[in-house]
């Protein structure tokens, strides 16, 4: 029996200090919500979680891009419903200015309607989204992944020929009252054209962003399970972190009692 050195006690401290070590990260990991607290936990899973977090973050702005190109486009074909409205009424009053009861005064009743529903179509050609022109023949390059991968958006183009044309024509006479509803009519097929490749544009956003947000759902899941603490199992090995802790003090206390014994030999 020896006084200076208490093997036992020393072994239990070194015990107890682990065991305290274990419910203090217990601890942090249900407060938490995470199962790798430090690299030294898991640093391989450290590694991919961080690299599906970075993921995740890429194809959260990128759905955020497609949710704006949708908007944008639904903007645009708000408007372009509109311009079909005003095309249809003009090409209505093309004809009707070619009725011969019409005397020169309807005649121009008719083409005041006319002229101003194509004002109508000239200012929505200056209409903006965000301030970014909503109808220019330029193409749009849309991103539709988390690199590189893009989707082109064709432009639309009120200012085109083809409706410039219908807009600047009149209903004074017969004669270009003819014209004006040839005109009208090239307009509408080429509105037809511009809202059919609109229409397709949409459909592939809508596309896109489905798929991405799959994507993203897929990842975050994988990555839960690297670094997402399972409360259930983490709650039992907390309990039994803390069960050791409060023997291991106990054992301690007892252990460093023991060189009391000695007294009773030196008595």
């Amino acid at each position: 029996m020896v006084i200076n050195t208490n093997v036992t006690a020393q072994g239990s401290s070194d015990l107890l200090a682990a065991s305290s070590a274990n419910l203090a990260k217990s601890l942090q990991r249900l407060s938490s919500g995470s199962k790798i607290i430090t690299p030294d936990d898991d640093s391989a899973g450290l590694a991919v979680s961080m690299k599906f977090d970075a993921q995740s973050k890429r194809i959260g702005a990128a759905v955020t891009n497609i949710s704006n190109a949708i908007s944008f486009t639904k903007t645009q074909d708000g408007y372009l419903g509109q311009v079909n409205k005003a095309l249809n009424r003009m090409s209505e009053l093309a004809v009707s200015a070619q009725d011969v009861t019409k005397g020169t005064e309807d005649k121009a009743l008719y083409d005041k309607e006319f002229q101003e529903l194509g004002k109508y179509i000239t200012d929505i050609a200056d209409k903006q989204f965000n301030g970014v022109s909503l109808f220019t023949d330029t193409a749009k390059e849309v991103t539709t992944d988390d690199t590189t991968g893009k989707f082109t958006m064709n432009g639309i183009d009120l200012t085109a020929g083809a409706y410039t044309a219908a807009t600047g024509s009149s209903l004074t006479t017969n004669g270009s009252a003819i014209t004006a509803l040839d005109k009208v009519k090239s307009a509408i097929v080429t509105l037809a054209t511009d809202r059919a490749t609109e229409g397709a544009s949409l459909t592939r956003l809508n596309y896109s962003k489905d798929q991405l947000t799959v994507q993203r759902t897929n990842i975050d899941a994988a990555n839960s399970v690297i670094k997402d603490v399972d409360v259930a199992t983490e709650s039992t090995n907390f309990a039994k972190q803390n069960i050791l802790v409060q023997s291991g003090t106990a054992m301690l206390a007892q252990a460093n009692t023991q060189g009391q014994s000695v007294l009773r030999l030196l008595g």
